[in-house]
């Protein structure tokens, strides 16, 4: 009795896997689905890029506790409108400002201003790490200066 229902099943399966298969896929394909689906894909290939007019500024020698900035112009030389989600800075001695959630149209330009307080000794180099909708998603910025202590002589780096 077993070998009779394995054999009935057997044949059971083998006859509706036939059955369902006798339809051709291409006939289900919805030409509207596949237009939505060329369009999504098409967009996601518009990125904005930020292309920067520097990616390091060195204020040279300063003194302790002498705040300097320096802004760091970009422009979107991307497709799609760029929008600068976050900035932050690799200590607390470093503030960045940035236009933050203005789209920035294709060819248009846009500036980040990066602050720093003069603190640390000797040689110092601050990152600044910008997150926006760009392909990579992030963007690195640096700052150096050589820090000489409050009362000293001019020391400098040698040459």
């Amino acid at each position: 009795m077993r070998k009779v229902t394995t054999i009935l099943s057997l044949i059971l399966a083998v006859g509706l896997v036939s059955v369902s298969c006798k339809d051709k896929a291409s006939s289900k394909i919805v030409a509207d689905n596949v237009e939505n689906a060329s369009n999504r894909d098409e967009a996601q290939k518009q990125l904005p890029v930020m292309s920067f007019d520097k990616q390091e500024h060195d204020f040279g020698t300063i003194t302790q506790g002498t705040a300097q900035q320096t802004t760091f112009k970009f422009t979107n030389t991307g497709n799609a409108p760029l929008i600068i989600t976050d900035a932050k800075s690799s200590c607390g001695c470093t503030v960045p400002e940035y236009p933050k959630n203005t789209p920035i149209a294709p060819g248009e330009s846009g500036e980040l201003l990066v602050k720093f307080n003069g603190s640390g000794q000797n040689q110092v180099t601050k990152t600044v790490t910008v997150t926006a909708n760009t392909d990579k998603g992030t963007e690195l910025l640096r700052i150096k200066a050589f820090v000489n202590p409050k009362n000293a002589a001019q020391a400098g780096p040698v040459n």
